[in-house]
């Protein structure tokens, strides 16, 4: 199955937690069904010219809220948005098929605000 990502930026508060509910749908917007599936994303600074990821800062969690009708959550915690030292970084959201093929489902820039409340 190819997947052309779709773009989505956000905006996370530094030492917040940020969620993103998402449901996998095919090009005719039924759901895919996750069942052996895996989902992985992560958030990177990257080279603002030529957008090569340079350092990772954070891994996702990940939680299979409905696999059948493809729904997962995914997670920053507070702890991790704390080591958002720089304003944007990139993330990227990989879905793997049981047959090992890989493919991009969702990506964008997350712009850090600070957040002053302590």
């Amino acid at each position: 199955m190819a997947i052309i990502p779709a773009k989505k930026n956000f905006t996370v508060h530094r030492r917040a937690d940020f969620a993103l509910r998402l449901t996998f749908k095919d090009s005719n917007g039924d759901a895919i069904g996750l069942t052996g599936y895996t989902v992985a994303a992560q958030c990177w600074s990257a080279d603002p010219k030529t957008k090569k990821r340079i350092t990772k800062y954070a891994d996702w969690t990940v939680a299979y809220t409905n696999r059948t009708s493809g729904i997962v959550d995914i997670s920053l915690t507070d702890t991790q948005t704390a080591t958002f030292s720089l304003d944007e970084l990139e993330y990227d959201v990989l879905l793997t098929e049981p047959s090992g093929s890989k493919n991009y489902y969702l990506e964008g820039t997350l712009f850090i605000s600070e957040g002053y409340t302590a």
